[in-house]
């Protein structure tokens, strides 16, 4: 069987979205399916073309940075799945809030089933666009937006199947009257061959080879250095909390990229004023996310607007104990104080109080990152996400 994988951003740029389209693509290759990747030349010094292993990617126009780029693909998208037909049966479109117009009318012209994959909260009702339009005066609600979103789901709704990566955008797909049976959800998941624990000695010789302090405690956040993910409070709560600790870092991995809500160059100036270059550490873009992580010892995700982010099911499956938001599939995912430590979201006090405690409470700490790690290796591992992948895919296109 063959499937193309339609996504907005793909390797090498970093992101939950990007991480989890790698991880199903290269594991429907190994469960024995044709895999062909389409998605947007996000940076002039990609390659058109390229492999990665079995799997090709075609990177299509725009071209280079810039938010409003990606409505490009809309159009560009459409000789690209024309002229490919051949190379796909189905088209799964990760993250189909822009995308999806396209790939469902040309799946109908073709003749080819479609499944549409929800990668955040308020795809199909128009709120995760909110942001963008406030920059022009507009709402989701209001003219002439409204009639586009009308438009555009009445179209998407056509779609063959979906699936929800929580119970909260499944039930968004049920609200505009998408049936039960048509919605399947399936968690985002972990490479656990990649993100795994390691011992004291392990750890020690990574802090080495990544050029970071071999002593004391790191706490590490991973992903976009963007300001919904509640960064710019972690800081503050840093600011206070490495008083207490001297010999605890921060670790921050990543970058703030194309999103909107970039906030990298404000989090670099506030660690710049508060005197803690230190203390604070920048990796940038990294190739190697999981060798941070692993070298780390707490994982924070002060969170305000998530999905089900992939960074924090990374960081358990490496056996961090885990401090985060009870967002979108979050307050699933982690059990109060049973596999990690929830706190709300914009609290300092909590925040600070959770992290100081891990800092402090080994037993905790080691209790807390055993259970989240059992956890990950139960229900989030790529093996078994993917097998559910696999099944809808051949169900939908009537092998089942």
């Amino acid at each position: 069987m063959k499937i193309c994988i339609f996504t907005e951003t793909y390797y090498p740029v970093i992101g939950g979205g990007e991480t989890q389209a790698r991880l199903l693509a290269e594991g429907l290759v190994t469960a024995g399916f044709s895999v062909i990747l389409l998605t947007r030349r996000s940076d002039v010094d990609l390659p058109k073309v390229e492999h990665y292993g079995a799997v090709t990617v075609y990177r299509l126009p725009p071209v280079g940075s810039g938010q409003l780029k990606k409505w490009g693909l809309i159009f560009s998208s459409v000789p690209a799945l024309f002229r490919l037909r051949r190379e796909y049966d189905l088209l799964f479109v990760s993250g189909f809030r822009i995308v999806g117009i396209t790939a469902v009318l040309l799946a109908k012209l073709l003749r080819k089933k479609i499944i549409l994959k929800a990668d955040s909260q308020g795809e199909m009702s128009g709120d995760f666009f909110t942001a963008g339009l406030a920059k022009i005066h507009l709402t989701p609600g209001r003219f002439p937006f409204s009639l586009f979103l009308r438009a555009r789901n009445a179209i998407l709704r056509r779609a063959d199947a979906f699936t929800a990566i929580t119970d909260d955008i499944a039930a968004e797909l049920g609200d505009v009257r998408i049936s039960t049976g048509a919605v399947h959800k399936i968690p985002n998941s972990v490479d656990t061959g990649r993100f795994f624990p390691v011992d004291a000695a392990q750890k020690a010789a990574l802090r080495r080879q990544l050029g970071l302090p071999e002593a004391g405690k790191f706490i590490v956040y991973t992903g976009r250095l963007v300001s919904y993910k509640g960064l710019p409070l972690l800081l503050k709560v840093w600011n206070d909390l490495q008083r207490k600790h001297e010999a605890a870092y921060l670790l921050l991995v990543g970058t703030g990229g194309l999103d909107i809500h970039n906030c990298e160059t404000e989090l670099k100036q506030y660690v710049q004023e508060k005197g803690l270059t230190e203390s604070v550490f920048f990796t940038g873009s990294v190739d190697n996310v999981e060798n941070y992580v692993q070298a780390s010892d707490i994982f924070a995700l002060p969170t305000e607007d998530d999905a089900m982010p992939s960074s924090l099911i990374e960081a358990m499956g490496c056996g961090l104990t885990a401090v985060a938001t009870p967002i979108g599939a979050i307050k699933s995912i982690i059990n109060q104080q049973q596999n990690g430590l929830l706190v709300q979201p914009g609290d300092y006090q909590q925040l600070y109080d959770a992290l100081d405690r891990l800092l402090t409470d080994d037993a905790l700490a080691a209790r807390l990152a055993q259970a989240g790690w059992q956890t990950v290796q139960h229900t989030y591992s790529a093996t078994i996400v993917t097998e559910r992948y696999a099944r809808l895919f051949r169900k939908t296109a009537g092998l089942l």
